[in-house]
């Protein structure tokens, strides 16, 4: 499955700080956790950010390590919560 950018939505805002939902009801949590899914993202997303996921086996929350995007790569890193 591939990130579909209507799927992302932004939940709270408050002082920089974004919490977002990405609903994928067909994906499983390991392809949307995985590396490289939220990369088209790195241009709305922030480090710092904290990203709920739902999919298709369950639910999880990561937090946005780091945001990189430029002209040449876009990438975005989550971490597992504490």
């Amino acid at each position: 499955m591939e990130f579909t950018v209507r799927n992302l939505s932004v939940l709270a805002y408050a002082q920089g700080f974004t919490l977002w939902h990405y609903r994928a009801p067909n994906a499983r949590l390991a392809v949307l956790d995985g590396p490289g899914f939220f990369n088209n993202a790195a241009d709305m997303l922030a480090q710092g950010d904290m990203l709920m996921m739902s999919g298709s086996d369950g639910g999880r929350v990561a937090f946005v390590a780091s945001t990189q995007n430029s002209a040449t790569q876009n990438s975005v890193t989550l971490a597992a919560l504490a």
